[in-house]
């Protein structure tokens, strides 16, 4: 991996296959001024738009790689990137076999999710809110890319069972995510034992466990290798100020209108 890549942005720790390379990113490194500082690469927040670009093209420039930056909307669509896929896309992940394209997803409390075939042919990136998470039906984005990675394979004659591999970043963790009954309600709904993922916090109000709700959808596509985000303290976006971005923690500073923070990057390619 590039020597370039910023010292406080993080590098997955999984077993990746020969290949496939990843990076999420912190607020460190970047030019944004407060409060969007440093390293923000969200153009919908309000941050200046020459400072955007400018972060943007230090993540290309770092890694060594093109992004295309999509519009997330909290729902399921998966865009194929191609080299020549603009950004803004409206799509909550992205997926490409192409080498030197990053599939690029941002967030800031959202779950992250990178996920790669144990052949390292083909690379994506899942944007998961609990909306996008829980979907509709038991069919959100994770079960979204999955079909996409189904059929790829299938374009590309593949014979073999396809098998994933899977990093989940950092959001806001299971201490600092209330929710109300209905989100509880449309995980149950798909699988009862995702009740173990909520803990009652007053009437009508619980706190998530969202990288536990995802490591169930994922063990219910089949993957075993599951890496990063465990829950604990670190992982925390809303407990992590010096580090991590958050919307719902950085929304209730006083002046700070609804959704004014940064947006970090997870980022996952092919050499």
């Amino acid at each position: 991996m590039s020597n370039t890549l910023h010292p406080e942005w993080l590098i997955p720790d999984w077993p990746a296959p020969a290949g496939v390379r990843a990076v999420f990113t912190t607020r460190a490194g970047g030019v944004s001024s407060l409060p969007f500082d440093r390293m923000n690469l969200g153009s919908h927040v309000g941050d200046r738009a020459d400072s955007v670009a400018a972060n943007r093209a230090l993540l290309q420039r770092a890694a060594g790689v093109q992004t295309a930056f999509l519009n997330q909307v909290h729902g399921a669509r998966v865009q194929l990137l191609e080299p020549a896929t603009p950004d803004g896309q409206a799509a909550d992940a992205c997926i490409t076999a192409h080498g030197k394209l990053a599939c690029t997803v941002m967030v800031a409390d959202c779950l992250p999710v990178l996920l790669t075939t144990e052949t390292g042919s083909m690379v994506a990136a899942a944007h998961a809110g609990w909306r996008g998470l829980a979907g509709e039906a038991g069919q959100g984005v994770l079960e979204s890319v999955f079909k996409s990675f189904g059929a790829m394979a299938q374009a590309d004659h593949a014979q073999s069972a396809i098998k994933v591999v899977a990093w989940l970043g950092p959001c806001i963790g299971p201490s600092a995510f209330e929710v109300g009954a209905e989100v509880k309600a449309a995980f149950e709904l798909a699988q009862p034992e995702a009740a173990c993922c909520f803990v009652p916090a007053g009437p009508g109000k619980y706190l998530a466990d969202l990288p536990r709700l995802a490591r169930l959808r994922l063990q219910a596509l089949g993957v075993s290798g599951i890496y990063g985000n465990d829950g604990r303290a670190a992982w925390c976006t809303v407990s992590n100020p010096a580090l991590f971005f958050s919307h719902r923690r950085d929304a209730g500073i006083p002046g700070n209108g609804f959704g004014t923070t940064g947006r970090m990057a997870a980022c996952i390619w092919r050499d």
